[in-house]
């Protein structure tokens, strides 16, 4: 089943390789969506895809890459929207 997933991620995430590491990840697992910094620090992602893929891309998103340190992952999830066709780094 298709679903959307929407995270936001705090800690050390900003010039850490952070969207890189998502982006290809996300494009291994076959999600659409986009990741972005925020001003505030955080990390963004929006993926839709399968949901099995989409459990794994959030533990990867719980990982990060090596100098990564996340302190938290905010979820949520939704029906899938079908807004994207590619993965961006925005």
């Amino acid at each position: 089943m298709k679903k959307s997933l929407h995270v936001i991620i705090t800690g050390n995430v900003q010039g850490v390789n952070f969207r890189s590491y998502v982006h290809k990840q996300a494009l291994e697992l076959k999600l659409a969506g986009w990741v972005r910094n925020n001003k505030d620090g955080t990390l963004e992602a929006v993926f839709e895809g399968e949901e099995k893929n989409l459990q794994k891309m959030f533990l990867l998103c719980k990982k990060g890459p090596l100098r990564a340190r996340i302190k938290n992952v905010q979820e949520e999830w939704w029906e899938i929207l079908q807004w994207f066709t590619e993965f961006k780094v925005i």
